[in-house]
């Protein structure tokens, strides 16, 4: 109960108070973003505007922001506010995936993971 009361206070913090340090990629013109969030303080590479490629590092992995342990929040979107966006499926290419249920891992060359699997690259 104490951590569900303090989602309202950190809703009105605005997107820093809950993705920490993020950064938002814009995809196409007015189309799909993905957010990137809970990344390590102070190191981000990248600076509004700048075009970004496949593969580029952007920043490292951190626990800022409403996270209690290290990882990368990855969500794609339709639009760049994450409190209005609707998600949208995101496929990864080249991945091992962990199902949720503790299943092998098996290698995907291109696909949307389970909900709940763990992922990482090939």
């Amino acid at each position: 109960v104490p951590y569900a009361l303090t989602q309202a206070s950190r809703a009105r913090g605005g997107a820093g108070a809950l993705a920490g340090n993020h950064v938002v990629l814009e995809l196409e013109p007015g189309g799909a973003h993905v957010v990137l969030a809970h990344l390590r303080e102070g190191s981000l590479r990248a600076r509004p505007g700048d075009l970004v490629t496949a593969g580029q590092p952007l920043a490292e992995c951190g626990n800022s922001g409403n996270s209690t342990q290290p990882h990368v929040h990855v969500q794609a979107m339709d639009s760049a506010d994450p409190f209005t966006a609707r998600g949208l499926p995101l496929a990864f290419r080249g991945h091992r995936s962990w199902p949720r249920d503790g299943g092998p891992p098996v290698v995907v060359p291109l696909g949307v993971p389970a909900e709940g699997a763990v992922v990482e690259p090939v």
